[in-house]
């Protein structure tokens, strides 16, 4: 679980390096409906509190970091057999840890993954969003097998 934890950070970091480094304030079309842009979100996912006075940065920092402690908890209480639901943690906890230092860092989310249909744009969202969605999803779908 904290291997893959690690390993979701990491590529999340290097991405938002390299979309730093390389973007500023270009966008790069990589499919007809896919560009990267960099952007930045100070709120959570979908730009909720994104305009908010500054506070929403030390409240998410806060969900991230109780979060994180929650997540690792729950992966010590589990076995060997519970692979899925381990992945699924790892996926989260990257994710969130990777959301989590750009907070630290510089106050915001470094967000560059932009998802279009014609003149329709998806938010803006990063690799450590992926995870954390294909996180919660498999939680879903391993917590609905169990009952």
């Amino acid at each position: 679980m904290l291997s893959l934890a690690m390993l979701v950070f990491a590529i999340d970091q290097l991405t938002k390096l390299l979309v730093i480094a390389m973007l500023q304030t270009n966008s790069v079309a990589i499919m007809p409906f896919l560009n990267f842009t960099l952007g930045y979100n100070k709120g959570a996912a979908f730009g909720i509190l994104d305009a908010a006075s500054g506070w929403q940065r030390w409240f998410f920092i806060g969900i991230a970091v109780v979060i994180s402690i929650i997540i690792v908890l729950w992966g010590k209480k589990l076995t060997k057999r519970d692979v899925w639901e381990k992945a699924a943690l790892g996926l989260v906890l990257g994710g969130a840890w990777g959301n989590l230092l750009d907070r630290i860092r510089i106050g915001q989310v470094v967000d560059f993954i932009d998802f279009y249909i014609g003149a329709w744009h998806w938010y803006t969202f990063n690799v450590a969003d992926i995870a954390i969605c294909i996180g919660a999803v498999l939680l879903a779908v391993y917590g609905l097998r169990k009952t």
